[in-house]
């Protein structure tokens, strides 16, 4: 019996490798003598550099790098054999690192992110992969740049300070110290959103909020980026403001895409790639995969669903546990999904589920196994 584990994390709960090991405790309790392959996957955004390094055994690298409001941060990344680094925007330049009451998403900058990107470049990266989500910022990647050699001049052709809002005052952009290293260098861009840059669904308006912007502030943010986006194309001959995703992580998928050509694909599709979810699932008798919560919006983008459709591709039946399932998440049964369930055994406040996920998700996989051995009778 061959039995695939490939999970998402479980929020402020349990990592993606923690869950896989979760499920695989409870089903070798009843089959000790079965295969069972993890394969933690992620969607692009936190724990995407845990989940690939579990799979693929790389190498996890720490760096000292500026937090999203020059305090300097801890930031993780990872090293694979085949000279890939994996990175993180939320590991520099994430809203973890801003308690609530001093978020300020008007000089946020991901300048410790484009930090990030040296340090693989420094290690000789000839594959850079950078998962979007999670972030303070919304500078458009400004930061990003700046830590890359580009420079953000005024009129008076000085530098502007960091942050989305001086993007306003933005006169000139110049290229010409733009580390030349990544012309050799594929930049993959993993993200789950197909926000654009500006307007009522770009970085602004949709994620602002979140980030410590008032209503006032999102409208000058999102024309500070409007702005930006045409000193850009007027720098690069080409507008990439509308292209889908590039609103992603606070418009640092703008400056991915026209300054780093950077390619964009889904985060799952490329995190089951880097662990070989397609070859692992070859042969398996059921996969079961999960995440904190299943509901109509897992159709989109979302880890349980992307790795359904490998695990479909090779005839292989599916089964998602999950902390609670929301209004309409009968939809993903329709996405190669067979069944679904969740792990409560009853009432119990959130605290509780968090802190009890591990336990109940080793009990549900050992029931699922027991009524797997019975339909094998």
């Amino acid at each position: 019996m061959k039995i695939v584990v490939a999970p998402d994390s479980f929020k402020e709960s349990l990592s993606a490798p923690e869950v896989a090991e979760a499920i695989a405790r409870g089903w070798l309790r009843v089959f000790p003598e079965a295969e069972v392959l993890l394969r933690p996957m992620a969607d692009g955004g936190e724990g995407t550099v845990d989940a690939v390094l579990a799979a693929c055994g790389g190498e996890r690298r720490e760096l000292r790098v500026s937090g999203p409001l020059g305090e300097p941060v801890s930031a993780h990344w990872g090293w694979l054999g085949d000279a890939t680094a994996v990175l993180e925007m939320a590991a520099a330049s994430g809203l973890h690192w801003v308690p609530a009451q001093q978020r300020d998403a008007t000089r946020a900058s991901s300048y410790g992110t484009g930090e990030l990107i040296r340090a693989a470049l420094d290690a000789g990266a000839r594959r850079i992969i950078l998962g979007l989500g999670g972030s303070a910022t919304n500078d458009g990647g400004s930061g990003l740049l700046r830590a890359l050699g580009v420079r953000f001049l005024d009129a008076e052709d000085e530098e502007l300070e960091p942050g989305g809002l001086a993007l306003a005052r933005l006169a000139r952009i110049d290229v010409s110290g733009l580390d030349a290293r990544l012309l050799g260098v594929q930049v993959e861009v993993a993200a789950d959103v197909d926000n654009p840059l500006c307007g009522p669904r770009g970085a602004s308006h949709v994620f602002g909020p979140q980030k410590g912007a008032s209503a006032a502030q999102v409208l000058a943010l999102d024309a500070a980026l409007g702005h930006f986006a045409q000193v850009a194309a007027a720098t690069l001959g080409k507008d990439h403001s509308g292209f889908p995703g590039v609103g992603a992580a606070g418009g640092l998928g703008f400056a991915a895409r026209a300054f780093l050509h950077a390619r964009f694909r889904p985060g799952i599709e490329l995190v089951a790639e880097l662990s070989g979810l397609a070859v692992a699932v070859k042969g398996a008798d059921l996969l079961i995969t999960g995440e904190g919560r299943l509901d109509s919006q897992s159709l989109h983008g979302k880890t349980p669903v992307g790795v359904a459709r490998v695990a479909s591709a090779a005839g292989v039946p599916v089964i998602a546990l999950a902390g609670s399932l929301g209004e309409g998440y009968q939809a993903v049964y329709e996405a190669g999904i067979d069944a679904a369930f969740s792990l409560s055994a009853g009432p119990q406040s959130l605290e509780q589920a968090m802190a009890g996920a591990a336990a109940a998700l080793e009990a549900r996989a050992c029931d699922l196994a027991r009524v797997w051995r019975m339909a094998r009778a």
